[in-house]
């Protein structure tokens, strides 16, 4: 694990949010991502790719922020919920997820998009992928209904049980409450984990508490100063998939 503090210059809120701009991937490759907010292009950050140079094999860094020129922005692993063994990525598109960088990422990366539109309780498009859904090794998390067509609705549902994922369903209210923004990891005895916001936590039913804990401890956190600026526990992490030198 690595911990990056924020450089001085004055204006980045949503620096805690790194998933935002940059990924990495098992063949050694960087992806830099363009940024919706003006403001928030200045969290790109040279200094952290050139740590993770330094620590890992990093082969490329194929950087997407160009596409700011266009109006044309993807979000990194807000936008995009990567199910890396299965080489699926979805994408529920919005100002922040655009067709064009999703087609261009799939291409470069070897991934098929499974695009779509979500619309969240307040009538607007869900902004970010991984507020509403999350795909673990065994499961997701998703709010299904919040998929108002009724094909792309079906696709996502197909995707995921073809990929032999058992689907959580979340409603609206969960996905208010963070249920969705969740992410699963492992401790270094290899037991899985799933790292969510404390909120989610009375959010979900029993049953599906249970149904998780199956797959993963919970570890909940308790995270409200920056639930304010929209996101949670996932998007907090910006995971490392670089081989080691």
């Amino acid at each position: 694990m690595h911990v990056f503090e924020d450089t001085a210059e004055p204006e980045k809120p949503d620096a805690v949010f790194p998933n935002n701009w940059i990924s990495t991937h098992s063949d050694g490759r960087v992806a830099l991502f363009p940024m919706y907010s003006a403001l928030r292009r200045r969290e790109r950050r040279q200094d952290i790719v050139d740590e993770l140079r330094r620590a890992y094999r990093v082969t490329d860094v194929i950087d997407y922020s160009n596409f700011e020129e266009e109006g044309s922005c993807l979000e990194g692993t807000g936008s995009l919920v990567l199910d890396h063994v299965n080489r699926l990525a979805y994408v529920s598109l919005s100002k922040r997820s655009d067709s064009t960088v999703v087609r261009r990422f799939a291409d470069d990366f070897g991934y098929e998009p499974v695009t779509f539109t979500s619309v969240g309780l307040d009538g607007q498009p869900v902004y970010h992928t991984n507020v509403m859904m999350c795909v673990g090794t065994e499961f997701a998390l998703v709010g299904l209904g919040m998929i108002a067509n009724q094909t792309e609705r079906e696709q996502v549902r197909a995707h995921l049980e073809a990929s032999g994922k058992e689907i959580l369903e979340l409603e609206p209210a969960q996905v208010a409450n963070f249920a969705g923004n969740a992410i699963e990891l492992h401790d270094a005895e290899g037991q899985k984990l799933l790292v969510l916001s404390a909120r989610a936590i009375p959010a979900l039913t029993e049953e599906q508490r249970a149904r998780l804990r199956q797959y993963a401890r919970l570890v909940p956190l308790n995270l409200p100063t920056i639930e304010m600026g929209g996101g949670s526990a996932r998007c907090m992490i910006a995971t490392i998939h670089l081989p080691s030198i």
